[in-house]
């Protein structure tokens, strides 16, 4: 079937059948990822970032490929999940930028769109490595260039993409050395293939139409343990401290911006001429007698969230930039009245996972023109969070951390962090679950923590949306973090802190011990399935059997330069007499070395060293 163009039907059904296709292999895509430990999950992130990605499309259905392309930008950049997530999102939204304007598109202007969203996925990446996704990306955009001058119609022009793109997943051993040495292609790059391959057969199909008005739902074959994590509602759990002592504390007079705003001003749909958006100037408005601001810019909508005294300013201020809709105005010192009550009466701390009070429902997730909801406001939380209204000049910072383990949370919390977000191996935080945990909070200055390498770019790029002075502290582990939150001192300015926090996480040397899933070799490392290996930063140092071998291997190497304190987190699967036999060990071979043991609670590893 010839197609000299495509249009917004067309470029639908291949969004669909391209994350279908990535769907069907997610399982093949984790098992590619480099270490044999249990938490390979690119195909799983890249996955969950299409999902979400897909339902924004289907939200929006339109006959122009600039509209949908629009719509699964706008899914992709809030559910991004990972580097592999994020960049997938960045990738597709350098696309639509380029296609905005058109309700057709030819061979060059689809190739011109995937050079733009290589140039805006490279811009997003601070240290682009080359044999990943980007290569791929890179590879087959530049190439599709210069075919689409000659290309007879957009299958043909497609078959080219899916084959050089498949072509350049095959270099990468040859430009990522630790790719060669296991014998295996980048998984990454391997999920964009199979994303291209859906597109082909999509454009090949004469069924195109009929695929997109039946799409495809992909939800009911996502694994139980990920369908939680979808964005029907906040993903994030965020662990707050008793909840009756804290309403106690808070006086019900002292919440001075008692009214809860968010709004939407759509510049869209106001159909007259609407002022220049100087988003500097309307947040420097709303702080006049506001705070808890939140504004989310977009081509077409802006989202506003803000605590003020005088509801009817704000509204006022923000007519001229468009047609405001989905209002909501919650009046605060009300709800604290309610839950005192609610409080008084149930004579036990309510759980915020557990609130389910009428005044606290205005909208629902999928209402939400942007992807994003902010939640309302999360009562009983500490001085940093909203609604206290006084929580500015009581606490000009706060801290969000992502870790797993009731024992690691519980540390984290009792040392200034406000929010500890559940994630990590295996289930990192989307962009939407930071931009919503960004939102609880009403300080100044936020820090966030993401304590995986795979989670940083979603922090950073919610950093990015959330219009708010967040810093992202770089920590890759979890003991980076634990080292980044004890270095924050509450008198020190942001910049200070910001400093000292990463100042503390270089100076932390990571270990961690969990069990082969597969047989490879790895810098001369013969790994067995089943094998304990003992982690060194981002490096195999030891494989053997005996998990007490495995732990000493890793902590001779972790200690060799020297080491002052050595702190031991225990996991799940860590047993009373492996560690009291492992800290006997230690002290027997480093005495002179401070010792600490906390009891971390997470999967897959049964211990956590750090040594400082």
């Amino acid at each position: 079937m010839t197609k000299r163009s495509i249009n917004g039907s067309d470029l639908a059904s291949m969004v669909h059948s391209g994350a279908e296709c990535l769907q069907r292999h997610v399982e093949h895509i984790n098992a590619l990822n480099v270490f044999p430990v249990p938490d390979g999950d690119t195909g799983t992130n890249m996955n969950l970032t299409m999902t979400t990605g897909t339902r924004e499309l289907n939200s929006k259905p339109s006959q122009s490929a600039g509209k949908v392309a629009e719509a699964l930008s706008k899914g992709l950049l809030m559910g991004a999940r990972g580097n592999s997530g994020v960049i997938l999102s960045q990738l597709f939204r350098g696309f639509a930028k380029s296609i905005a304007a058109q309700e057709q598109i030819d061979p060059i202007q689809f190739a011109a769109a995937l050079q733009n969203g290589v140039d805006m996925a490279y811009k997003a990446v601070v240290k682009p490595v080359e044999g990943t996704i980007l290569t791929v990306a890179k590879d087959t955009a530049k190439h599709a260039v210069s075919y689409a001058r000659r290309a007879t119609d957009m299958v043909d022009l497609m078959r080219e993409v899916h084959e050089r793109a498949n072509e350049s997943l095959q270099r990468t051993p040859d430009l990522l050395p630790v790719l060669k040495q296991v014998g295996v292609v980048d998984s990454g790059g391997q999920g964009l293939v199979f994303i291209y391959e859906g597109f082909l057969r999509a454009l090949s199909s004469d069924r195109a139409s009929d695929e997109y008005n039946n799409a495809i739902s992909m939800e009911s074959a996502l694994p139980e343990a990920y369908k939680a994590a979808l964005p029907i509602k906040p993903a994030f759990t965020p662990s707050l401290p008793n909840l009756k002592s804290a309403q106690s504390q808070l006086s019900t007079e002292t919440i001075e911006f008692l009214y809860d705003m968010e709004f939407f001003i759509n510049r869209k749909l106001a159909g007259r001429s609407v002022l220049r958006f100087d988003e500097a100037l309307y947040k420097g408005m709303l702080s006049r007698d506001g705070d808890s601001i939140l504004v989310i810019t977009d081509d077409e909508v802006i989202k506003v969230h803000v605590h003020t005294r005088k509801p009817g300013d704000v509204l006022n201020h923000s007519l001229p930039y468009g047609e405001l809709t989905d209002i909501h105005i919650l009046n605060m010192r009300q709800q604290h009245r309610d839950l005192l009550l609610l409080n008084e009466q149930s004579g036990v701390a309510l759980q915020d996972e557990n609130i389910q009070h009428e005044a606290v429902v205005t909208s629902s997730v999928e209402d939400d023109a942007l992807g994003l909801a902010v939640p309302e406001v999360l009562t009983g939380t500490p001085a940093h969070q909203v609604p206290a209204g006084q929580a500015h000049e009581a606490a000009p910072f706060g801290i969000i951390a992502v870790a797993m383990g009731e024992g690691i949370r519980s540390i984290f919390l009792e040392n200034n962090v406000d929010v500890v977000l559940s994630g990590g191996q295996t289930m990192n935080p989307s962009t939407e679950d930071f931009v919503n945990a960004i939102a609880t909070l009403s300080t100044e200055y936020i820090y966030l923590l993401p304590n995986n390498g795979n989670i940083i770019l979603a922090a950073q790029q919610a950093a990015d949306l959330s219009g708010r002075n967040v810093i992202v502290i770089p920590s890759k582990t979890i003991p980076q973090g634990l080292a980044a939150m004890l270095a924050f001192m509450d008198e020190a300015t942001a910049e200070e802190n910001a400093e000292a926090m990463k100042q503390a996480v270089s100076q932390v040397r990571s270990g961690q011990v969990t069990h082969a899933v597969r047989d490879t070799v790895i810098d001369g490392i013969e790994i067995q399935e089943g094998d304990y290996i003992g982690i060194l930063e981002k490096s195999i140092v030891t494989a053997s059997p005996s998990l007490q071998e495995a732990c000493s291997e890793l902590l001779i190497a972790m200690l060799e330069d020297g080491g002052e304190l050595v702190t031991i987190l225990t996991g799940e699967q860590a047993d009373g007499e492996e560690t009291a036999a492992l800290v006997d060990w230690i002290k027997s071979a480093y005495p002179e070395a401070e010792l600490e043991v906390h009891e971390g609670g997470q999967p897959l590893y049964p211990y956590l060293f750090a040594v400082e």
